[in-house]
């Protein structure tokens, strides 16, 4: 194998990199379930898992259900300071035996390695997502990346078996480079895929704020002088650790900004639930001040407003909808609103992925829409930017609308029907905004439990065939592939 050349940066990068400073970081973590299992935890967190919990871990060890190798554990101070009076954060991080009772799922969720054509780059859409880091400050028990962060072995488009790889700077940034420009000398498009610009990365993981500054801003610098316009940092470091957002990162960024002011730079977090930024009272009620409004965590509310206070930057939060942490219409309107009004966007809401064990954590696709629609009851217009996606192989798909009522003459339907919408197609998009109609089915928490009920398939999320070169997508669906009842629905539809 080729090794890449080394990776030099630019004058104007060099400037930027030499100014950084790195701060000092008490996370305070515990990790994995023995210090709870031999009582080596620090003696106020020992009662996070009472002794029952302990027993009924410690009986799995070594068995196929496992669950620290399903997903790791671990946790920070911070965060367990909020769980100590919120069951919702003490579900998304304390292990369960329940959660490996049912190993159904996916070891690749949506079969992502299919647009991997360097390793640690996932190139789906005109964005790409790197893998920066394997790990996070803390580690969600519904966590889509499982995979990567238990690092897994998965199977590849080649048929070989290994280790999802880490994104490498003189691996990622000749590839941007040379896509680009074949892009630039054929019109605008790929000649192979038909493919755009590669114009947006994500920086991902794992959480990409695990990486101290000189890692980030080497990132940050690279991509920026390999033409990439927009960068997205995702993490969840503002829940688990705000003090990660302090003076020297937020310099940075700064120092970003003032060398690369063409480059868009927006940071994507994970709130699941209001607990996670909201101030509590010892009796585990939100403090309000004096004109009624909802006091944040102090470290979260100044990592926050350091955020929100740079106007070049924007602030978005997504999160999934999970069994017992958020499948709350309350909690989500508190949230959507609250997170508005410090300065972020709502940016989307997810249903849960076919990872291993999914079935313990997912919330079934019409409830999860139902939850969402009553959340943002009493929201402002502003504050309802939020959409329900659900992650196809084809791409992000939106769950537009759940039907109370049946399609008359559409046999199938008489329960009501239920409509996806593809919102980011993968490779050229062919199918972007194509539509997909199947009949309900109110346990449904994955596709593949509407197979027998599909109505209606533009789309061709039922009609799935593995990707024949990496980064490319499936075919449009075409007449012959089409579901059964098409034909029915377009007749209901002409006489309607």
């Amino acid at each position: 194998m080729t090794q890449p050349q080394p990776y030099v940066p630019t004058a104007r990068e060099q400037k930027f990199l030499e100014g950084v400073e790195e701060g000092r970081y008490e996370r305070e973590i515990i990790s994995g379930l023995a210090p709870f299992f031999n009582e080596k935890a620090p003696a106020d967190m020992l009662n996070f898992y009472s002794k029952d919990e302990v027993t009924r871990l410690q009986a799995l060890k070594g068995t196929n259900r496992d669950v620290e190798s399903r997903m790791p554990v671990k946790i920070t101070r911070h965060y367990y300071e909020l769980a100590r009076t919120s069951a919702a954060i003490q579900r998304i991080v304390k292990a369960d035996p329940g959660e490996t009772m049912d190993l159904a799922g996916s070891e690749d969720p949506g079969n992502q390695m299919d647009y991997s054509p360097v390793e640690g780059l996932l190139h789906k859409y005109e964005m790409g997502l790197m893998y920066v880091i394997s790990t996070c400050s803390a580690h969600c028990r519904f966590c889509y990346r499982e995979e990567l962060i238990a690092r897994k072995q998965i199977k590849r488009q080649d048929g070989t078996i290994a280790k999802k790889g880490l994104a490498l700077i003189p691996e990622i940034i000749p590839y941007i480079k040379q896509h680009n420009a074949a892009v630039a000398k054929n019109g605008g498009v790929h000649p192979e895929s038909g493919r755009e610009k590669l114009r947006e990365i994500l920086m991902s993981g794992g959480d990409a704020m695990v990486l101290n500054n000189s890692k980030i801003a080497a990132w940050l610098g690279a991509l920026a002088e390999a033409g990439v316009e927009s960068i997205r940092i995702g993490t969840k470091d503002m829940a688990f650790y705000p003090q990660r957002f302090d003076r020297t990162f937020l310099s940075m960024l700064d120092r970003f900004h003032e060398t690369y002011p063409e480059v868009g730079l927006h940071m994507m977090l994970h709130f699941e639930h209001p607990d996670e930024f909201l101030a509590k009272d010892a009796e585990g009620n939100y403090i309000e001040d004096a004109q009624g409004f909802k006091q944040w965590v102090p470290a979260t509310g100044e990592g926050m407003r350091g955020l929100a206070s740079r106007g070049w930057l924007t602030v978005q939060n997504q999160a999934p909808i999970m069994k017992g942490i958020n499948d709350d219409a309350d909690a989500l309107r508190i949230l959507q609103r609250e997170f508005k009004r410090a300065g972020g966007e709502n940016h989307y809401f997810f249903c849960g992925r076919d990872i291993i064990a999914y079935k313990a954590f997912n919330v079934p696709i019409e409830t999860a829409w139902n939850i969402l629609n009553e959340s943002q009851k009493g929201l402002s217009g502003v504050e309802t930017h939020a959409r329900l996606s659900i992650t196809h192989y084809k791409g992000k798909t939106e769950v537009a609308a759940v039907t109370n009522e049946g399609i008359p003459g559409l046999a199938g339907s008489e329960n009501g029907v239920l409509i996806f919408k593809i919102l980011r197609n993968a490779g050229s998009a062919p199918d972007r905004g194509k539509v997909c109609i199947v009949g309900r089915n109110p346990e449904a928490l994955w596709f593949d439990d509407y197979e027998d009920r599909v109505l209606f398939d533009e789309a061709g999320l039922y009609h799935y065939a593995r990707v024949s070169k990496a980064g490319q997508a499936p075919g449009p669906a075409t007449a012959a592939g089409q579901a059964p009842g098409i034909g029915t629905l377009q007749a209901a539809l002409a006489t309607a």
